[in-house]
């Protein structure tokens, strides 16, 4: 078949063109900007990339040229060019969830991982622990993991035996009735679950097409204010979710969330498994300020340390839930908890760009006050007094939008200086994110202004933080080469 994707060059589209020509079909697609890193992963696959959202790349000057099927990603609206003819010329359409869903996820064993923070590291750490255990596990990661060095695959198929009844829960299978039995099953399929909408013809949440055996909450707090109006918007949208798990899967529930608790109290009929570090079934007792290395316990019983290259309390907990996920699907514990000390995260997490002068810096991808201030401290356990700079840029939807302006400040408390990227499109004055500093900050109307004052101001020893989810005109790489030239 001949799949032409709307906006492929976006993590999840990109993922969605790679496993679609692993399958064997035919596939092209076009993209307002068709930049690395996907677009090289992509030709390398063979895939045919298309600039713009032109009519014509989906035949409009010559029908025989139209694709079979076309999967439209959600960054498309109407009055698009490509979409009008689309929907003019009657093309067979689909979104990328639900082609996922019904075309590859129905055949298989689906572990996925939802929550405002941390799907990216937390889906990369499930699918290395399998990986570690001989499983292939399939996936789609809304990024590059190293490990792997690709951001979606197939895996392979597998003969699974079923877990027995046991306190753990119940099995996700069944035995034959004459003791265990070793049966056919489906492989594993490790992959994020967004609670972003679906398309511009679906509003319900990604997730809801993915139908997962076992599914992580790992926590839930407002965000995309573009789409949801409140957190209790995302928290019935986390429902639907709760609502597709069959009774003989498992959540894996962030026991320190009180808003996921509040979901779950929506009704729950699927066996339920908690973990965190102050309370939950499955608990970390850090070893190291930083989160670097920790004793994992299930049920109040030690199941070995953790040592690991990352940082900070929030990667820990994502550590514990992609271990009780393992777990649930029948996971060894030991060679699961040796997986976490050759795991290697994803870019753009905390990601060391280079070190000239004295002086580190980082490129990390931040999109929301809570993700920035546990970043920030997990940073500040490994570093001590020394100074710790931060380049913003405001760059989700919800950020673009002043949704969490009046917790910036608060997330920056272990920051000594930061630059906040104020560009003249920005519909709400930074003055305000600024003057909370309280000296520490000050607003920069450009990216070479941003970089110009923080090079005025590092000196050896400083850690340099960039932090955005967007591309941020490469600012952190330009910094860095600009140090090693002074």
């Amino acid at each position: 078949m001949r799949l032409h994707i709307l906006g492929i060059c976006g993590t999840f589209m990109g993922g969605i063109a790679a496993l679609a020509r692993e399958l064997g079909h035919t596939v092209e697609g076009s993209d307002a900007n068709v930049y690395p890193p996907m677009s090289t992963q992509l030709e390398r696959l063979g895939i045919t990339l298309k600039a713009g959202y032109r009519a014509e790349h989906l035949g409009s000057a010559d029908p025989a040229q139209a694709p079979d099927l076309v999967i439209v990603g959600n960054a498309l609206s109407r009055g698009n060019p490509a979409i009008e003819h689309m929907l003019d010329a009657r093309l067979p359409y689909v979104s990328g969830p639900q082609w996922l869903g019904e075309t590859l996820l129905a055949q298989r064993r689906v572990l996925a991982v939802a929550g405002t923070h941390g799907k990216t590291t937390t889906t990369s750490l499930l699918a290395w622990i399998l990986e570690a255990q001989g499983r292939a596990p399939g996936f789609l990661i809304g990024g590059v993991p190293a490990n792997f060095g690709v951001s979606a695959r197939l895996g392979g198929w597998a003969t699974l035996t079923p877990p027995s009844a046991s306190a753990d829960g119940p099995p996700l299978s069944r035995d034959a009735g004459e003791g265990r039995r070793t049966q056919p099953a489906a492989a594993d399929f490790v992959l994020e679950a967004d609670e972003y909408d679906t398309a511009f013809f679906d509003k319900r949440s990604k997730f809801v097409h993915y139908r997962p055996s076992i599914a992580i909450l790992n926590n839930l707090e407002y965000d995309h204010a573009d789409i949801f109006p409140d957190v209790a918007a995302i928290q019935r949208q986390f429902h639907h979710l709760v609502r597709t798990v069959p009774g003989n899967g498992r959540l894996i529930v962030n026991a320190e969330d009180a808003r996921l608790a509040e979901v779950l109290a929506m009704g729950c009929w699927t066996p339920v498994e908690t973990f965190g570090i102050d309370a939950g079934d499955w608990r970390a007792r850090l070893l190291a300020a930083d989160g670097s290395a920790f004793v994992v316990s299930h049920q109040g019983r030690e199941l070995g340390e953790a040592r690991w290259s990352l940082t900070g309390r929030h990667n820990v907990m994502n550590a514990l839930a992609a271990l009780a996920a393992a777990h649930a699907a029948g996971a060894d514990m030991a060679p699961a908890l040796a997986a976490l000390g050759t795991f290697r995260n994803v870019a753009r997490r905390m990601e060391l760009v280079g070190e000239h002068a004295g002086v580190r810096v980082y490129d990390d991808f931040a999109h929301h006050p809570t993700a920035i201030a546990t970043t920030l401290a997990g940073l500040r356990a490994q570093v001590g007094a020394a100074r710790i700079l931060v380049g913003m840029e405001p760059r989700s939807n919800s950020m673009r939008l002043g949704a969490h302006a009046h917790e910036l400040a608060p997330s920056l408390r272990d920051a000594d200086g930061v630059v906040f990227l104020q560009r003249p499109e920005l519909p709400w004055d930074a003055a305000r994110v600024v003057d909370a500093l309280g000296g520490r900050g000050r607003a920069a109307p450009s990216v070479d202004d941003l970089v110009a004052a923080l090079l005025a101001q590092a000196r050896a020893g400083d850690h340099v933080v960039f932090m955005s989810n967007g591309g941020f005109e490469n600012a952190p790489r330009r910094f860095a080469a600009a140090l090693a030239q002074r």
